[in-house]
């Protein structure tokens, strides 16, 4: 069992995360302020000290610590600390992720730092935006001849707590949870401390600098020893996986442009521990190996179906006083490439080749899609002293590419660097579409608008007979989304989408279920019995229907006579829920026996 000390942001994002598993979990707060949803989660609330949270881990059997806490409850910290330490726990401290200090700011040690340093500056008139609990350790200000405002939030308690202090109520001003603080005129200086990006600190800081304040910021307190941190959702997960692997019933892994990434990060600052920047700007740990001129790293793919599970990623990397012309020439076809990051990124063997245009680079190009790239880029920055090039190379990568899409798409002599948020989710969805959006861009790039979506090779197989004229690249797997590839296909721009579905996705998909996945829907019998009805079938008929297991059973239980009139009725459905998501073309809907006979229907 887990227990999560929470009540932020990072709160919120570790009870997100930890539902994904959906196992049951702890969730402590200190009141009951904050609104989340938990299903698998129970709340409890209420402070903890060392004594009550070791009681309460021994009574449930907690196995895992997660500190949440804000970034200034210390106490909460070293209660987490002290009480894994006694227990033997492993502590993960869920962290902030902080912006680099800006010499522009004012940063002050402590509160009484800060009181030192704004007294010694002269400032006369003080917006105050750390909270009712600084108060008290601010009055010092007051004595000094400051004029303080404080801003709290609108609570009884919080009032009370102020005025309790001697704070006159005109002193206070008010805001809600989760509303941003502007700033307002009439005022020399801010006061502030360092809570982060999920705190709007980087907001406060440039609105007040843009309005000519000066800016004092309380530096967040060092975290006591003990925990293992991580910054963002992908990084807990993982760390989850790492200390209690029984949790999460299927375990994430890294995209080929994070393994890429770190190479590249480790060939540069010749560090074989890497911290990787992902997209969502949170970081995470990574050991990278030495090769004789090169770096490389075996991938983990977690639970993923992935071919490239346990595939070497290399990169070898070469610095350059400068780019001459003919590399400029070749850095500049990449559109993301910028004189100020002079990074030219490079495909060597197994990185596949760009042989059809729809890809945003031109034909020729290494298929390392963008985010990679930018990934890439953005983790050499902090270290770059002079132009250099990133060579990509994957040992494994041509034979692994016949075992996926990169031949229909064009894309000749290797697989393809991807990955949009650095991270693999197993079974991902995100990932699953990703590549279906870059099949249907490549498919638009045929100059057709033609698009044939599918379930899968059977269903394409027989499809492909109806069309043999139209080019591989049009023809695109939708797996269970087919709601979502519909979507894209509007998107993209796509004026004609014949969809092709076999009869078990099809009695799913004309009661609305545009996701057929059997983890989120099972075939209704009531519904396909109502179907057969509406189709004319007699009563006995239909009451056989309502005792059908299986979809396909359909084909055999039907009379000849009465097949034609029963597709029709479901394909009528299924063109009902369907057509809104392509308000701009023309669906056509096949439905697919299992000997591979087509009923259709077009709008």
């Amino acid at each position: 069992m887990i227990l999560i000390l929470g009540g932020t942001t990072e709160g919120r994002m570790a009870v997100s995360t930890l539902e994904e598993a959906g196992q049951p979990y702890f969730y402590s707060t200190f009141s009951d302020l904050q609104q989340v949803a938990m299903p698998h989660g129970q709340r409890i609330q209420g402070g903890l000290d060392e004594e009550a949270m070791q009681n309460f881990c021994q009574r449930h059997q907690i196995r895992l610590l997660i500190d949440a806490g804000h970034p200034f409850a210390t106490q909460l910290h070293h209660t987490v600390a002290a009480v894994a330490r006694r227990m033997h726990l492993p502590a993960i401290r869920l962290e902030r992720i902080y912006p680099p200090r800006s010499e522009q700011v004012h940063w002050c040690a402590d509160y009484a730092d800060a009181v030192r340093q704004i007294l010694k500056g002269g400032v006369r008139r003080l917006l105050v935006l750390t909270g009712v609990k600084t108060i008290a350790s601010l009055l010092p200000l007051r004595e000094g001849g400051v004029d303080c405002r404080f801003r709290i939030l609108r609570r009884d308690s919080s009032v009370e707590a102020a005025l309790a202090l001697g704070v006159k109520e005109s002193e206070l001003l008010f805001y809600e949870a989760d509303e941003p603080v502007p700033l307002l005129s009439g005022y020399e200086a801010i006061l502030t401390k360092e809570s982060g990006l999920s705190g709007g600190f980087p907001e406060k800081v440039s609105e007040a600098l843009g309005r000519g304040l000066k800016v004092f910021a309380v530096c967040r307190p060092s975290l006591p020893d003990g925990f293992v941190v991580v910054n963002g959702p992908y990084g807990l997960r993982r760390m989850v996986e790492r200390l209690l692997p029984e949790f999460f019933p299927l375990h994430s892994g890294l995209t080929t442009g994070t393994c890429a990434t770190a190479c590249a990060l480790s060939a540069l600052t010749g560090q074989s521990e890497v911290q990787v920047t992902l997209p969502n700007g949170e970081s995470i740990p990574l050991r990278v190996e030495q090769g004789e001129g090169y770096t490389y790293i075996f991938k983990d793919s977690g639970d993923d179906p992935d071919v490239t599970r346990g595939t070497e990623i290399r990169v070898s990397l070469e610095e350059r006083e400068a780019f001459d012309a003919a590399l400029l020439k070749e850095a500049t076809a990449d559109p993301d490439f910028t004189p100020e990051l002079p990074v030219l990124i490079r495909g060597d063997e197994g990185v596949g080749r760009i042989t059809l245009p729809g890809f945003g680079y031109p034909v020729g190009s290494p298929a390392i899609n963008r985010v990679p790239r930018q990934m890439i880029r953005q983790n050499l920055r902090p270290h770059l002293r002079r132009p250099v090039i990133v060579t990509i190379s994957i040992p494994e990568g041509r034979e692994l590419a016949r075992r996926t899409f990169n031949p229909r798409l064009g894309i000749e002599g290797g697989i393809s660097v991807i990955g949009q948020s650095g991270i693999i989710m197993p079974f991902s969805k995100e990932g699953f579409l990703e590549s279906v959006r870059k099949c249907v861009q490549v498919a638009a790039a045929t100059g057709l608008s033609h698009v044939v979506i599918n379930s899968g090779a059977k269903s394409e197989r027989f499809i492909r007979e109806r069309y043999a004229e139209l080019p591989g690249q049009v023809f695109v797997e939708y797996g269970n989304y087919i709601g979502d590839t519909l979507r894209i296909a509007h998107e993209e721009g796509i004026r004609r989408v014949t969809l092709g579905v076999m009869i078990g996705k099809a009695v799913k998909l004309a009661e609305g279920h545009l996701d057929t996945h059997s983890r989120n829907v099972v075939m209704n019998r009531d519904f396909v019995a109502q179907l057969a009805s509406e189709a004319g079938c007699p009563e006995e008929l239909v009451a056989q229907v309502r005792n059908l297991n299986m979809a396909r059973d359909l084909w055999t239980l039907l009379p000849e006579p009465l097949v034609p009139g029963f597709a029709a009725t479901l394909l009528r459905h299924c063109q009902s829920v369907c057509a809104p998501l392509l308000p701009d073309g023309h669906l056509e809907i096949l439905l697919i026996s299992e000997e591979g006979r087509i009923f259709g229907m077009e709008n």
